[in-house]
């Protein structure tokens, strides 16, 4: 799960500054999407995904589609420069501990310091990593992964068998406090027992032999290899880990670029790691300014070489009259959706007709193409258009003045709104921060055309997640959820069932979670997405969101002399695939 800090303002950008290159802003976002003081609308459009990017292909083989990223055009066998350092903003990361990471600003770093058994590759599919290649069996319940004889740590030692072991366990362990464990590794046999302190260990996580390690899930479940790239399932050095409180900080990953330095508010600095076994890096490292700054004006005078582009900015740079315009490269559809949640065990939201009148009360359409310039599609349901899986056909909340104020009247609060709850919207952000001019519009709305008012409360972004986590919200918003795996699974699943721990709303339905179950468990692929496209309208039928938009594609620059930076839908592993060449 990778929520993004997206707080609307003026100022849209990218996602290059943050994590998943599908929208950034800029003060800092979640995955890269670093948390900002805007809100940015992820970039989605009616792209086809290719098959590929469905979870559960896994085959290695570059595929004959072409992949949904973006990139500025490289020449052919250019020499590149082996000591380059690629120079760009990023966000603060509230962790840089992989098994409790949940948001864009730390996903960013981490995918490029730590590694797993499989990885998503720049044609967005589930390929080996530490792992070579695995066995499934036991009727699709039994994973055996064969790990590389060449998989080093940052510090040169072999991995093994036992440390991935070890390292998945330790993420299971009650003390790791990890937010979304379950939602990643609650597949695997013996999970409820370690997470509830039951149990010390995980049988169903077996060592084999140094080289060989053995998964057992509870049930055969075709998207359980997209989730082991998540970063709860990232292996970790035992000896760089217990007994250091900060080892973080100097943290013995296998992933490609190590940690160099780590100044918070100043500079978070990467280098390539020479052991790295999936090709090493051609940059010499990363350089991410956490200080901020303005984006545009440290590009034109070459101190950083990406950027987002704002709206404030976007016409003058396209112009092709502008020098800058030759430096422009689109960002592709994100797999993403921005929303409002509710809580729907708290007055006014018990009621599902309040629920509903709030989204009826929202002109999305005006918003997207007025505020947001067309930046942003209108959500009319929970899965992104560019994401397998998707459909056109679901019945979402048209803007209705009307039946929204119907629906108000009609509800359990309706014979006496003057009396009506209280209602707080909460949001990431510093105390007293303009919300920008997007959830501006959205609160009048209600109060022009609900006559509900809502108080708006800004807590800092780390604060955010962990109250997020422990439900304590009334309302919340200025998010935008950014897909893990391109699976519908990762978003209705792990956002809706009762059960799981990203569930923020406290939605319920008993029906829902017998679909999502059965879903789990669907071996024929199109019987899937069906129950899928069953289970969303039931979501939207409820109501526990107000979902708001998907990105359709926002726009960077990027300097003339980086070749192979790819844009991608989601946050992924990518500045190994980057170099500089001399101009």
């Amino acid at each position: 799960m990778r929520i993004l800090f997206l707080l609307a303002v003026t100022l849209l950008l990218v996602a290059i500054a943050c994590g998943s290159d599908t929208t950034a802003t800029q003060p800092a976002t979640q995955p890269t999407e670093v948390p900002t003081s805007t809100v940015t609308a992820p970039p989605t459009s009616a792209v086809t995904a290719p098959s590929a990017l469905i979870a559960g292909a896994t085959d290695a083989t570059p595929t004959t589609e072409a992949p949904i990223v973006i990139t500025a055009p490289a020449l052919t066998e250019e020499r590149f420069l082996e000591d380059a350092v690629l120079q760009r903003l990023g966000p603060e990361p509230p962790t840089l501990d992989p098994h409790i990471t949940v948001s864009g600003e730390s996903a960013l770093y981490v995918v490029e310091i730590y590694g797993g058994l499989v990885t998503i590759d720049r044609n967005l599919r589930v390929v080996p990593d530490l792992a070579k290649d695995w066995e499934i069996s036991n009727g699709g319940m039994t994973y055996t992964f064969f790990l590389r004889e060449d998989a080093k740590f940052h510090d040169g030692k072999p991995v093994t068998a036992h440390d991935f072991k070890w390292s998945l366990e330790r993420a299971a362990d009650p003390n790791t406090l990890s937010p979304v464990v379950d939602v990643y590794l609650g597949d695997i046999e013996g999970f409820k027992a370690k997470i509830e302190g039951r149990s010390d260990t995980m049988p169903a996580i077996r060592v084999v032999d140094d080289h060989t390690l053995s998964i057992t899930i509870d049930a055969p479940k075709v998207f359980f290899l997209s989730k082991l790239t998540y970063p709860t399932a990232f292996v970790l050095d035992r000896e760089n880990v217990e007994g250091n409180d900060s080892w973080f900080n100097e943290p013995n990953g296998t992933g490609p670029f190590k940690l160099a330095e780590y100044a918070p508010g100043e500079i978070l600095r990467l280098e390539r790691n020479e052991f790295y076994h999936l090709e090493v890096p051609k940059l010499a490292g990363v350089d991410f300014s956490l200080g901020g700054g303005d984006s545009l004006l440290m590009f034109e005078n070459d101190e950083i070489h990406v950027t987002g582009v704002g709206l404030i900015n976007l016409a003058s740079i396209l112009d092709p009259a502008n020098p800058l315009s030759k430096n422009v490269i689109q960002a592709p559809p994100g797999f993403d959706v921005s929303y409002f949640g509710m809580n729907s065990n708290e007055p006014p939201f018990d009621d599902v007709k309040v629920r509903q009148a709030l989204n009826y009360a929202v002109d999305k359409a005006t918003l997207s193409s007025v505020l947001l310039e067309d930046l942003v599609v209108p959500a009319n349901g929970i899965l992104p258009p560019a994401l397998p899986g998707f459909t056109p056909d679901i019945q979402g909340y048209k803007f209705n003045p009307e039946k929204a104020r119907q629906l108000l009247s009609e509800s359990k609060y309706g014979d006496n709104l003057e009396d009506f709850p209280r209602v707080v919207l909460t949001l990431p952000g510093s105390f007293g921060a303009s919300v920008g001019p997007v959830i501006e519009a959205i609160v009048q709305m209600w109060r022009v055309n609900l006559d509900i008012e809502i108080e708006i409360l800004q807590t800092e972004w780390a604060i955010f997640l962990k109250d997020l986590h422990q439900e304590r919200f009334q309302m919340f918003g200025g998010l935008s959820w950014s897909a893990d795996y391109p699976d519908p699974e990762n978003f209705l699943d792990g956002l809706f069932h009762s059960e799981s721990s990203n569930n923020n709303t406290k939605y319920s339905n008993l029906e829902v979670d017998a679909l999502l179950e059965q879903a789990r468990v669907e071996q024929d692929q199109d019987l899937r997405f069906e129950t899928y496209h069953r289970v969303e309208q039931m979501i939207m039928d409820d109501a526990p969101w107000v979902p708001l938009w998907h990105g359709n594609g926002g726009y960077a620059l990027l300097s003339p002399e980086v070749r192979d930076y790819y844009l991608f839908p989601m946050t992924v592993p990518r500045f190994r695939y980057a170099y500089i060449v001399e101009e």
